[in-house]
Formats: structure tokens, C-alpha cells, sequence
């Protein structure tokens, strides 16, 4: 092949290229983009705690604020303070949580288990506490 057969090719090719580029619908790529970042996961709830219990950063815990576990099989951790947008995919319902503990829990095939909310968050967010659901299908975006 010449030369200039090959450089004909390539510049058919880029041409091509160019042309798929233009007419690709840009609503679904940025939405595409959008839930690349914000993947699914489950977030679950603490349940009963003993009075005076602790959170890892030192804090009381208090099952009525809105903060939360972060997954210790989550990479990378979320460092203690750190403030997470969380919506429920089912109902579109979202709050904000403020990351204060860390959980031992672990990711499943289904949906990766990313939050433990406190009994108060989980219930605002339309989480069934009685008779316990186990968990809700939420997006986080994390805020800082």
C-alpha cells in the first residue's frame, strides 16, 4: 500500500470519526457521564444502640442527626466531617449527612453497601424501619 493510499484511509477514517462525534445525541453522554460518577449503592441503617455509644471520630452517637458510617471497604474512606448528598433512588428524596463512624461492612455483588445512616436519616429518606427493610438504594454526591 502507498503512501498516499494509506494517508487517504486515515483521513476517510478521522472524517468518519468526526461525522459519529457530531450527531451523537449530547443529552445521553452527559447523563452517561453524570451517573459514571454517582453509581448506586446501598445504605443501611444502624438500628438499636446502647445509650452513650461513640462514633470512631469521638463524637456521641445520636440516632436522630443526620450523619453516618462510611463503608471501611470503600475506596478511598471519606474522612470524619465529611458532608454527603444522599438520594433515594426509589423516591427521589435526598438529605445531607455529615460522615462521623465507620462500618464493617462489606460490598455485595448486587449493590455495593456504601452508608449507614442514623435511624433518623434512614426514616427521612423513606426507609422503612418497621418491620426493618435492611436497606435503601441511594446516590451520594459527596459536597466536603
Amino acid at each position: 500500500m502507498s503512501k498516499r493510499t494509506l494517508h487517504a484511509f486515515l483521513a476517510a477514517g478521522a472524517a468518519a470519526l468526526t461525522v459519529l462525534v457530531a450527531v451523537a445525541p449530547a443529552s445521553s453522554a452527559a447523563t452517561d457521564s453524570a451517573q459514571a460518577h454517582r453509581p448506586k449503592c446501598w445504605a443501611t441503617h444502624y438500628g438499636p444502640m446502647p445509650v452513650g455509644s461513640t462514633t470512631a471520630n469521638g463524637d456521641v452517637f445520636d440516632n436522630s442527626k443526620n450523619t453516618a458510617a462510611t463503608s471501611l471497604t470503600r475506596r478511598h474512606q471519606l474522612p470524619f466531617g465529611t458532608r454527603v448528598r444522599v438520594t433515594n433512588v426509589a423516591n427521589g428524596k435526598s438529605l445531607v449527612v455529615r460522615i462521623n463512624d465507620r462500618g464493617t461492612f462489606r460490598h455485595t455483588k448486587q449493590e455495593p453497601k456504601c452508608l449507614d445512616l442514623t435511624d433518623g436519616a434512614f426514616g427521612r429518606l423513606g426507609g422503612s424501619l418497621d418491620p426493618d427493610a435492611g436497606h435503601i438504594v441511594v446516590r451520594q454526591k459527596v459536597l466536603r
